[in-house]
Protein backbone atom coordinates (compact mmCIF):
# COMPACT_ATOMS: atom_id res chain seq x y z
CA UNK A 1 0.00 0.00 0.00
CA UNK A 2 1.24 3.52 -0.66
CA UNK A 3 1.75 6.76 2.13
CA UNK A 4 1.86 9.98 0.82
CA UNK A 5 3.58 12.00 3.64
CA UNK A 6 3.74 15.82 3.24
CA UNK A 7 6.25 17.54 5.23
CA UNK A 8 9.10 15.24 5.16
CA UNK A 9 11.44 17.27 5.74
CA UNK A 10 10.35 18.20 9.07
CA UNK A 11 11.21 16.54 12.19
CA UNK A 12 7.66 14.45 12.66
CA UNK A 13 7.26 13.57 8.55
CA UNK A 14 10.56 12.70 7.92
CA UNK A 15 10.49 9.81 11.24
CA UNK A 16 6.82 8.95 10.10
CA UNK A 17 8.48 8.81 6.37
CA UNK A 18 11.34 6.17 7.86
CA UNK A 19 9.12 4.27 10.18
CA UNK A 20 6.46 3.51 7.42
CA UNK A 21 9.12 2.30 5.13
CA UNK A 22 10.43 -0.16 7.70
CA UNK A 23 6.45 -0.88 8.13
CA UNK A 24 6.31 -2.18 4.16
CA UNK A 25 4.76 0.96 2.97
CA UNK A 26 5.48 2.73 -0.75
CA UNK A 27 6.21 5.80 1.29
CA UNK A 28 6.07 9.02 -0.75
CA UNK A 29 7.07 12.27 0.79
CA UNK A 30 6.35 15.78 -0.06
CA UNK A 31 9.14 19.10 1.08
CA UNK A 32 8.56 22.53 0.41
CA UNK A 33 12.21 24.74 1.11
CA UNK A 34 14.45 22.02 2.00
CA UNK A 35 14.64 19.25 -0.46
CA UNK A 36 14.73 15.62 0.62
CA UNK A 37 16.13 13.29 -1.40
CA UNK A 38 13.54 10.94 -3.62
CA UNK A 39 10.90 13.39 -2.26
CA UNK A 40 8.35 15.86 -4.81
CA UNK A 41 8.24 19.38 -3.91
CA UNK A 42 5.31 20.59 -2.98
CA UNK A 43 3.78 23.85 -1.94
CA UNK A 44 0.72 23.15 -0.24
CA UNK A 45 -0.88 26.44 -0.28
CA UNK A 46 -1.53 26.09 -4.40
CA UNK A 47 -4.44 23.93 -4.61
CA UNK A 48 -4.13 22.71 -8.25
CA UNK A 49 -0.43 21.53 -7.30
CA UNK A 50 -1.56 19.18 -4.23
CA UNK A 51 -4.57 17.93 -6.31
CA UNK A 52 -1.84 17.27 -9.34
CA UNK A 53 0.56 15.14 -6.96
CA UNK A 54 -2.16 13.13 -5.06
CA UNK A 55 -3.51 12.13 -8.41
CA UNK A 56 0.17 11.32 -9.77
CA UNK A 57 0.69 9.62 -6.54
CA UNK A 58 -2.48 7.36 -6.59
CA UNK A 59 -1.97 7.10 -2.74
CA UNK A 60 -3.87 4.78 0.05
CA UNK A 61 -3.20 6.91 2.83
CA UNK A 62 -2.65 10.36 2.96
CA UNK A 63 -0.65 12.07 6.13
CA UNK A 64 -0.75 15.36 6.13
CA UNK A 65 2.26 16.89 8.82
CA UNK A 66 3.17 20.01 7.00
CA UNK A 67 2.76 22.94 8.57
CA UNK A 68 4.15 26.81 8.93
CA UNK A 69 4.16 28.38 12.57
CA UNK A 70 2.49 31.04 11.88
CA UNK A 71 1.21 31.19 8.00
CA UNK A 72 -2.15 30.93 8.10
CA UNK A 73 -2.55 30.11 4.24
CA UNK A 74 -0.23 27.06 4.82
CA UNK A 75 -1.83 25.60 8.37
CA UNK A 76 -5.52 26.56 7.19
CA UNK A 77 -5.78 26.74 3.25
CA UNK A 78 -3.45 23.99 2.92
CA UNK A 79 -4.62 21.40 4.99
CA UNK A 80 -8.07 21.63 3.20
CA UNK A 81 -6.56 21.62 -0.20
CA UNK A 82 -4.88 18.06 1.03
CA UNK A 83 -8.37 16.76 2.40
CA UNK A 84 -10.20 17.59 -0.81
CA UNK A 85 -7.14 16.52 -2.88
CA UNK A 86 -7.23 13.00 -0.84
CA UNK A 87 -11.23 12.79 -0.80
CA UNK A 88 -11.03 13.24 -4.47
CA UNK A 89 -8.73 10.56 -4.90
CA UNK A 90 -10.72 7.99 -2.59
CA UNK A 91 -7.41 8.14 -0.02
CA UNK A 92 -7.34 7.85 3.70
CA UNK A 93 -6.26 10.68 5.27
CA UNK A 94 -4.63 11.23 8.48
CA UNK A 95 -4.63 14.71 9.99
CA UNK A 96 -1.86 16.10 12.68
CA UNK A 97 -3.03 18.67 14.93
CA UNK A 98 -2.03 20.63 17.90
CA UNK A 99 -3.40 21.27 21.82
CA UNK A 100 -3.01 24.55 20.45
CA UNK A 101 -6.58 24.59 19.48
CA UNK A 102 -7.55 24.90 23.14
CA UNK A 103 -7.03 27.51 25.23
CA UNK A 104 -6.26 25.42 28.36
CA UNK A 105 -8.64 27.37 30.87
CA UNK A 106 -10.63 23.69 31.43
CA UNK A 107 -6.53 21.93 31.68
CA UNK A 108 -7.85 18.65 31.09
CA UNK A 109 -9.27 17.60 27.52
CA UNK A 110 -10.91 15.04 25.86
CA UNK A 111 -11.78 14.55 22.35
CA UNK A 112 -15.15 16.06 22.96
CA UNK A 113 -13.28 19.47 23.63
CA UNK A 114 -14.42 22.19 20.75
CA UNK A 115 -11.06 24.27 19.67
CA UNK A 116 -10.88 28.03 21.63
CA UNK A 117 -7.68 29.23 20.70
CA UNK A 118 -5.78 32.18 22.07
CA UNK A 119 -3.33 32.69 19.87
CA UNK A 120 -2.66 32.46 16.18
CA UNK A 121 -0.82 29.43 15.29
CA UNK A 122 -3.55 27.53 17.29
CA UNK A 123 -6.39 29.78 15.38
CA UNK A 124 -4.87 28.20 12.83
CA UNK A 125 -4.85 24.93 13.34
CA UNK A 126 -8.27 25.35 14.64
CA UNK A 127 -9.40 26.24 11.18
CA UNK A 128 -7.70 23.43 9.48
CA UNK A 129 -9.47 20.74 11.48
CA UNK A 130 -12.47 22.75 10.80
CA UNK A 131 -12.01 21.96 7.15
CA UNK A 132 -11.03 18.68 7.56
CA UNK A 133 -13.55 17.34 9.25
CA UNK A 134 -16.09 19.06 7.08
CA UNK A 135 -14.33 17.69 3.79
CA UNK A 136 -14.14 14.19 5.35
CA UNK A 137 -15.54 13.36 8.20
CA UNK A 138 -13.90 10.06 8.06
CA UNK A 139 -10.26 11.65 8.43
CA UNK A 140 -8.64 11.05 11.50
CA UNK A 141 -7.57 14.45 13.25
CA UNK A 142 -4.81 13.83 15.56
CA UNK A 143 -4.19 16.60 18.32
CA UNK A 144 -1.08 16.42 20.08
CA UNK A 145 1.35 18.26 22.26
CA UNK A 146 5.23 18.78 22.61
CA UNK A 147 7.21 16.12 20.47
CA UNK A 148 10.62 15.63 21.64
CA UNK A 149 13.38 13.06 19.69
CA UNK A 150 16.46 12.40 18.60
CA UNK A 151 17.47 16.23 19.67
CA UNK A 152 15.30 17.82 17.03
CA UNK A 153 12.33 18.74 18.77
CA UNK A 154 11.51 22.41 19.45
CA UNK A 155 12.29 22.15 23.35
CA UNK A 156 15.46 20.10 22.55
CA UNK A 157 16.85 22.88 20.70
CA UNK A 158 15.70 25.75 22.99
CA UNK A 159 17.09 24.08 25.97
CA UNK A 160 20.00 24.13 24.08
CA UNK A 161 20.36 27.11 23.15
CA UNK A 162 19.16 28.77 26.58
CA UNK A 163 22.09 26.80 28.30
CA UNK A 164 24.71 28.28 25.92
CA UNK A 165 23.10 31.87 25.87
CA UNK A 166 22.38 31.85 22.10
CA UNK A 167 18.61 32.22 23.28
CA UNK A 168 16.99 34.71 25.30
CA UNK A 169 14.06 33.87 27.39
CA UNK A 170 13.36 31.07 30.07
CA UNK A 171 11.66 27.64 30.69
CA UNK A 172 8.42 28.18 32.36
CA UNK A 173 7.51 26.58 36.09
CA UNK A 174 4.02 26.45 35.40
CA UNK A 175 3.41 26.10 31.73
CA UNK A 176 2.57 22.27 31.81
CA UNK A 177 2.41 20.13 28.79
CA UNK A 178 2.23 16.08 28.19
CA UNK A 179 5.14 15.47 25.86
CA UNK A 180 5.44 12.66 23.48
CA UNK A 181 8.58 11.11 21.92
CA UNK A 182 8.42 11.38 17.62
CA UNK A 183 8.80 7.72 17.41
CA UNK A 184 5.70 6.90 19.24
CA UNK A 185 3.62 9.71 17.60
CA UNK A 186 4.62 8.46 14.08
CA UNK A 187 3.91 5.03 14.88
CA UNK A 188 0.52 6.17 16.24
CA UNK A 189 -0.35 7.96 12.97
CA UNK A 190 0.82 4.49 11.13
CA UNK A 191 -1.55 2.52 13.06
CA UNK A 192 -4.34 5.26 12.21
CA UNK A 193 -3.77 4.64 8.20
CA UNK A 194 -5.54 1.26 8.63
CA UNK A 195 -7.54 1.19 11.74
CA UNK A 196 -10.34 3.40 10.60
CA UNK A 197 -10.53 5.97 13.27
CA UNK A 198 -12.92 8.88 12.80
CA UNK A 199 -12.35 12.36 14.12
CA UNK A 200 -10.06 13.65 16.85
CA UNK A 201 -7.70 11.71 18.86
CA UNK A 202 -5.71 12.52 21.71
CA UNK A 203 -1.97 11.32 21.07
CA UNK A 204 0.32 12.85 23.59
CA UNK A 205 2.41 11.39 26.24
CA UNK A 206 1.59 9.74 29.61
CA UNK A 207 3.36 12.38 31.63
CA UNK A 208 2.63 16.00 32.42
CA UNK A 209 5.63 17.68 33.27
CA UNK A 210 6.61 21.87 33.30
CA UNK A 211 8.83 22.87 30.54
CA UNK A 212 10.84 23.85 33.37
CA UNK A 213 10.89 20.28 34.34
CA UNK A 214 11.10 19.01 30.99
CA UNK A 215 14.11 21.03 30.11
CA UNK A 216 16.32 19.70 33.18
CA UNK A 217 15.41 15.79 31.58
CA UNK A 218 16.97 17.15 28.23
CA UNK A 219 19.90 19.06 29.93
CA UNK A 220 20.45 15.92 32.32
CA UNK A 221 19.85 13.26 29.09
CA UNK A 222 22.49 15.41 26.71
CA UNK A 223 24.93 16.16 30.20
CA UNK A 224 24.48 19.52 29.79
CA UNK A 225 24.13 21.55 33.63
CA UNK A 226 20.36 21.87 34.38
CA UNK A 227 21.56 24.86 37.16
CA UNK A 228 22.15 27.00 33.89
CA UNK A 229 18.63 27.15 32.75
CA UNK A 230 17.24 30.42 32.77
CA UNK A 231 13.14 29.28 34.54
CA UNK A 232 10.67 31.29 36.49
CA UNK A 233 6.75 31.34 36.20
CA UNK A 234 4.43 32.57 33.60
CA UNK A 235 4.25 36.08 33.10
CA UNK A 236 1.30 38.24 33.40
CA UNK A 237 -0.58 38.54 29.72
CA UNK A 238 1.48 35.30 28.70
CA UNK A 239 -0.76 34.78 25.34
CA UNK A 240 -0.49 30.99 24.79
CA UNK A 241 -1.78 28.14 27.33
CA UNK A 242 -0.86 27.42 30.38
CA UNK A 243 -2.06 24.47 31.94
CA UNK A 244 -2.97 22.11 29.50
CA UNK A 245 -3.15 18.02 29.54
CA UNK A 246 -4.32 16.53 26.74
CA UNK A 247 -6.39 13.14 28.23
CA UNK A 248 -5.37 9.91 25.93
CA UNK A 249 -7.98 7.23 27.44
CA UNK A 250 -9.36 6.83 23.86
CA UNK A 251 -6.49 6.80 22.05
CA UNK A 252 -5.07 3.91 25.04
CA UNK A 253 -8.29 1.82 23.24
CA UNK A 254 -8.02 2.91 20.00
CA UNK A 255 -4.31 2.25 19.70
CA UNK A 256 -1.97 -0.41 20.16
CA UNK A 257 1.40 1.75 20.39
CA UNK A 258 2.23 2.40 23.52
CA UNK A 259 2.32 6.13 24.47
CA UNK A 260 5.13 6.41 27.21
CA UNK A 261 5.89 9.42 29.36
CA UNK A 262 8.65 11.92 29.01
CA UNK A 263 10.01 10.40 32.16
CA UNK A 264 10.23 6.99 30.49
CA UNK A 265 11.88 8.09 27.28
CA UNK A 266 14.52 10.72 28.61
CA UNK A 267 15.80 8.89 31.45
CA UNK A 268 16.01 5.83 29.09
CA UNK A 269 17.28 7.11 25.74
CA UNK A 270 17.19 4.49 22.50
CA UNK A 271 20.73 5.01 20.69
CA UNK A 272 21.01 7.88 19.04
CA UNK A 273 18.00 9.73 21.36
CA UNK A 274 20.22 12.47 22.03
Amino acid sequence: MRMLITGVSGHLGGVTARRAAAAGWDVVGTYFSNPVAGGEALDVRDRDAVDGLVRKVKPDVVVHTAAGREDWPTIADGSAHVALAAARAGARLVHVSTEAVLSGRDVHYDESALPDPIYRYGAAKAAAETAVKAIDPAAAVVRTSLILGYGRGVHEKLTHDLIAGRAEGMLFTDQIRKPIHVDDLADALIELATNGHAGVLNVAGADPISRYDLGVLVAERDGLDPALIPHGPVPAGFTAPVDLRLIIDLAGRVLTTRLRGCREFLRSPAPGDR
